[in-house]
């Protein structure tokens, strides 16, 4: 068993590695840019949700308020007529990105924590680089990856986009994985 604290370059090197990947995938690559795609007359829309005055937060429509609304013949007519819309809503504003960008890498570090976690409980010092690839992999992809998968299941997020946020989390897995066998305690 290796001391948790022992991993603390390991858990943030692996975060910084992350970020600097992410940001390449995001701003080079490019791949993303199509995942979301322009509501047609974008200014009518945006006026008629303004009118609505809808605060903040997630929605669907039609709503059925549970299993037994499901059932209404109104319910099952609006959700036959469609359309089917899943949305969130965020305040106005000037656009950010300063705050998801720290969310994003503290999200990284907490990857790393718990995938050392797990590795630390099963791995001995000096255990080889490959084994402890094979550990920190595993775990740092479930955690960047799995979690999407839900998504495209339940709120129709395109498959397309999904499997390409999965991609992401496995190559931001490889490289966590690669300093974690790097750096590992000999």
């Amino acid at each position: 068993m290796v001391p948790l604290s022992s991993l603390a370059l390991p858990i943030l090197g692996s975060a910084v590695v992350v970020f600097v990947v992410s940001s390449i995938v995001h701003m080079v690559l490019q791949y993303h840019k199509n995942d979301f795609k322009k509501v047609p007359d974008e200014d009518a829309t945006l006026d008629a949700l303004r009118r609505l005055d809808i605060p903040p937060g997630d929605y669907v429509a039609p709503h059925a308020g549970g299993p037994e609304g499901m059932k209404k013949p109104e319910f099952i007519e609006k959700a036959k007529k469609g359309p089917i819309v899943v949305m969130t809503l965020a305040p106005g504003g000037p656009v950010s990105m300063g705050s998801s960008l720290v969310q994003w890498f503290l999200f990284s570090v907490l990857v790393s924590l718990f995938a050392a976690y797990i590795a630390s409980r099963t791995l001995e010092p000096g255990t080889s680089y490959l084994s402890v690839f094979r550990v920190v992999g595993t775990a740092s992809f479930m955690a960047y990856s799995f979690g999407y998968i839900p998504n495209s299941i339940w709120y129709k997020k395109a498959w397309s986009t999904t499997l390409k946020i999965v991609f992401d989390g496995l190559v931001y897995a490889l490289f966590t994985a690669g300093v974690f066998g790097w750096l590992w305690p000999r």
